[in-house]
């Protein structure tokens, strides 16, 4: 029987390998065992276990068997090919909140929004990472349709690692914010047109922040 305490521990394991992986904390490429993660984060390998299961379906980390855990080089071309998914999956994401977010959902949007902005501003990228990660969530969850939640999952996650990897210090944490909170503002003004068009604004935005890697 799974029992709360194994469930919390294992999304705190899931929460702390995101984390490490996007902050490349853990090397692009290397290879980590379940022992060497349940050491590291100080949890029990059923926990582990449990929130690489979840990684590897987000193409987080890879899993070989008998080998161990590796954690995926970052690459333009996967990035690319990433956002040319994202790009219509998450406008249909945003046409449907516009339509069906409720008045709870709204406010917790535009609380979301602010607080983004706000973040850009301090250069706390923890935070900002972990803001990120909640507007994502709540995109997906605020559309009411839990098969685009299973499709945005690996696109979102894998995208943020990509930006944080290669944002600018100096315009991105800024531009991305705005961009973020247009989205959500749209949606809680009820504008499914409005919405789209922002949606497709970050999505041009984050290509272009990509192939601005080139030249790095």
């Amino acid at each position: 029987m799974i029992t709360n305490e194994v469930v919390n521990k294992s999304e705190f394991a899931y929460d702390q390998l995101e984390k490490m992986i996007t902050f490349r904390e853990l090397k692009p490429g290397s290879m980590v065992s379940e022992k060497q993660l349940s050491e590291l984060l100080d949890v029990g390998r059923t926990p582990v276990r449990e929130a690489l299961q979840r990684l590897s379906y987000e193409r987080m980390v890879e899993i070989h068997p008998r080998r161990g855990i590796q954690i995926p080089l970052i690459s333009l071309e996967s990035q690319l090919k990433i956002l040319e998914v994202r790009r219509d999956v998450e406008a249909l994401c945003a046409r449907f909140a516009a339509t069906r977010a409720t008045g709870s959902e709204q406010s917790r949007m535009t609380k979301l929004a602010n607080q983004l902005e706000e973040c850009a501003n301090m250069h706390d990228d923890f935070l900002y990472a972990r803001l990120l990660k909640q507007i994502h969530i709540l995109l997906v969850q605020v559309a009411h349709n839990e098969y685009l939640e299973l499709a945005m999952a690996p696109l979102q996650g894998l995208s943020r690692r990509f930006w944080f990897a290669y944002k600018d210090e100096q315009t991105d944490l800024a531009d991305a914010a705005h961009l973020h909170a247009a989205i959500l503002r749209k949606i809680v003004a009820g504008d499914p047109v409005a919405a789209i068009e922002a949606s497709h604004a970050l999505n041009d935005y984050l290509t272009t922040m990509a192939r601005r890697t080139i030249d790095v």
